[in-house]
Protein backbone atom coordinates (compact mmCIF):
# COMPACT_ATOMS: atom_id res chain seq x y z
CA UNK A 1 0.00 0.00 0.00
CA UNK A 2 2.85 2.40 0.82
CA UNK A 3 4.43 1.79 -2.59
CA UNK A 4 1.17 2.69 -4.33
CA UNK A 5 0.92 5.88 -2.29
CA UNK A 6 4.53 6.79 -3.18
CA UNK A 7 3.85 6.12 -6.86
CA UNK A 8 0.81 8.40 -6.73
CA UNK A 9 2.89 11.10 -5.00
CA UNK A 10 5.54 10.77 -7.72
CA UNK A 11 2.89 11.08 -10.44
CA UNK A 12 1.51 14.14 -8.63
CA UNK A 13 4.98 15.71 -8.61
CA UNK A 14 5.30 15.19 -12.37
CA UNK A 15 1.84 16.62 -12.99
CA UNK A 16 2.98 19.74 -11.10
CA UNK A 17 6.06 19.96 -13.34
CA UNK A 18 4.02 19.70 -16.55
CA UNK A 19 1.54 22.27 -15.21
CA UNK A 20 4.41 24.68 -14.48
CA UNK A 21 5.81 24.19 -18.01
CA UNK A 22 2.35 24.66 -19.53
CA UNK A 23 1.98 27.98 -17.68
CA UNK A 24 5.50 29.12 -18.60
CA UNK A 25 6.56 29.05 -14.94
CA UNK A 26 10.03 27.59 -15.43
CA UNK A 27 11.22 28.77 -11.99
CA UNK A 28 8.47 26.71 -10.32
CA UNK A 29 9.44 23.73 -12.47
CA UNK A 30 13.13 24.14 -11.55
CA UNK A 31 12.11 24.14 -7.88
CA UNK A 32 10.78 20.59 -8.32
CA UNK A 33 14.18 19.27 -9.45
CA UNK A 34 16.96 17.70 -7.39
CA UNK A 35 20.06 19.93 -7.36
CA UNK A 36 22.12 17.26 -9.16
CA UNK A 37 19.43 16.21 -11.66
CA UNK A 38 20.53 14.25 -14.73
CA UNK A 39 18.72 15.56 -17.85
CA UNK A 40 19.04 13.85 -21.22
CA UNK A 41 17.62 14.23 -24.70
CA UNK A 42 19.00 12.42 -27.75
CA UNK A 43 21.84 14.49 -29.22
CA UNK A 44 20.71 15.94 -32.55
CA UNK A 45 23.10 17.88 -34.76
CA UNK A 46 21.86 21.42 -35.33
CA UNK A 47 19.56 21.50 -32.29
CA UNK A 48 21.50 23.29 -29.53
CA UNK A 49 19.44 22.24 -26.51
CA UNK A 50 19.78 18.47 -27.06
CA UNK A 51 22.21 16.15 -25.29
CA UNK A 52 23.07 15.56 -21.63
CA UNK A 53 22.97 18.11 -18.81
CA UNK A 54 23.50 17.87 -15.08
CA UNK A 55 22.32 20.12 -12.28
CA UNK A 56 19.54 22.69 -12.03
CA UNK A 57 21.59 25.49 -13.61
CA UNK A 58 22.19 23.46 -16.78
CA UNK A 59 18.52 22.44 -16.90
CA UNK A 60 17.45 26.08 -16.51
CA UNK A 61 19.77 26.85 -19.45
CA UNK A 62 18.10 24.02 -21.42
CA UNK A 63 14.70 25.70 -21.04
CA UNK A 64 16.14 29.12 -21.97
CA UNK A 65 17.82 27.82 -25.14
CA UNK A 66 14.82 25.70 -26.12
CA UNK A 67 12.52 28.75 -25.81
CA UNK A 68 14.91 30.74 -28.03
CA UNK A 69 14.85 28.01 -30.69
CA UNK A 70 11.27 26.78 -30.91
CA UNK A 71 7.70 27.70 -30.02
CA UNK A 72 5.33 25.03 -28.68
CA UNK A 73 2.04 24.88 -30.59
CA UNK A 74 0.76 21.90 -28.66
CA UNK A 75 2.36 20.02 -25.80
CA UNK A 76 0.25 17.51 -23.99
CA UNK A 77 1.09 14.78 -21.53
CA UNK A 78 -1.54 12.09 -22.10
CA UNK A 79 -0.65 9.25 -19.75
CA UNK A 80 1.29 8.96 -16.48
CA UNK A 81 2.57 5.52 -15.44
CA UNK A 82 4.24 5.11 -12.06
CA UNK A 83 6.27 2.16 -10.85
CA UNK A 84 8.49 2.45 -7.82
CA UNK A 85 10.64 5.57 -8.11
CA UNK A 86 10.03 5.90 -11.87
CA UNK A 87 7.30 7.75 -13.73
CA UNK A 88 6.83 7.36 -17.46
CA UNK A 89 4.84 10.03 -19.26
CA UNK A 90 3.51 9.52 -22.77
CA UNK A 91 2.41 12.51 -24.79
CA UNK A 92 2.44 14.51 -27.98
CA UNK A 93 3.92 17.82 -29.08
CA UNK A 94 3.91 20.16 -32.05
CA UNK A 95 6.54 22.88 -32.33
CA UNK A 96 7.53 25.65 -34.73
CA UNK A 97 11.25 26.23 -35.24
CA UNK A 98 11.87 29.97 -35.02
CA UNK A 99 14.88 30.04 -37.38
CA UNK A 100 13.19 28.13 -40.22
CA UNK A 101 9.47 28.57 -39.64
CA UNK A 102 9.07 24.80 -40.09
CA UNK A 103 6.68 22.90 -37.86
CA UNK A 104 7.14 19.36 -36.59
CA UNK A 105 5.08 16.98 -34.49
CA UNK A 106 6.04 13.95 -32.48
CA UNK A 107 4.69 11.54 -29.94
CA UNK A 108 7.12 11.38 -27.04
CA UNK A 109 8.01 9.34 -23.97
CA UNK A 110 9.58 10.95 -20.90
CA UNK A 111 11.15 8.72 -18.26
CA UNK A 112 11.68 10.26 -14.82
CA UNK A 113 13.20 9.03 -11.58
CA UNK A 114 12.03 10.63 -8.34
CA UNK A 115 14.13 10.66 -5.15
CA UNK A 116 13.46 12.50 -1.91
CA UNK A 117 10.35 14.16 -3.32
CA UNK A 118 12.31 15.76 -6.19
CA UNK A 119 12.79 14.90 -9.86
CA UNK A 120 16.23 13.26 -9.95
CA UNK A 121 16.51 12.30 -13.62
CA UNK A 122 14.81 12.86 -16.96
CA UNK A 123 15.27 11.12 -20.31
CA UNK A 124 13.32 11.88 -23.48
CA UNK A 125 12.49 9.65 -26.43
CA UNK A 126 10.89 11.27 -29.47
CA UNK A 127 11.01 11.51 -33.26
CA UNK A 128 14.43 13.11 -33.65
CA UNK A 129 14.30 12.75 -37.44
CA UNK A 130 11.33 15.09 -37.80
CA UNK A 131 12.90 17.58 -35.40
CA UNK A 132 16.20 17.54 -37.31
CA UNK A 133 14.39 18.07 -40.61
CA UNK A 134 12.49 21.07 -39.20
CA UNK A 135 15.74 22.63 -37.96
CA UNK A 136 17.40 22.38 -41.39
CA UNK A 137 17.52 25.63 -43.35
CA UNK A 138 14.62 26.10 -45.80
CA UNK A 139 15.03 24.06 -48.95
CA UNK A 140 17.16 21.43 -47.18
CA UNK A 141 14.50 18.85 -46.38
CA UNK A 142 11.46 20.91 -45.38
CA UNK A 143 9.10 18.39 -47.03
CA UNK A 144 10.41 15.61 -44.81
CA UNK A 145 9.67 17.72 -41.74
CA UNK A 146 5.99 17.45 -42.56
CA UNK A 147 6.31 13.69 -42.90
CA UNK A 148 6.39 13.70 -46.73
CA UNK A 149 8.97 12.19 -49.00
CA UNK A 150 11.53 9.47 -48.34
CA UNK A 151 11.19 6.81 -45.69
CA UNK A 152 12.35 7.86 -42.26
CA UNK A 153 14.99 6.09 -40.19
CA UNK A 154 14.10 4.53 -36.85
CA UNK A 155 12.98 6.71 -33.97
CA UNK A 156 15.46 7.11 -31.10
Amino acid sequence: MERIMNEQANIGLLKQAYDAYDKGDIQRLIGLLAQDIEWELPEVEGIPFTGKRRGVDQVADFFRVMAECQEPREFRPDQFIGQGDQVIVLGHGTFTVKATGAEFSSDWCHVFRVAGGKIASFKEYDDTYRAAQAYRPQGAGAGAAAGKGAARPAIH
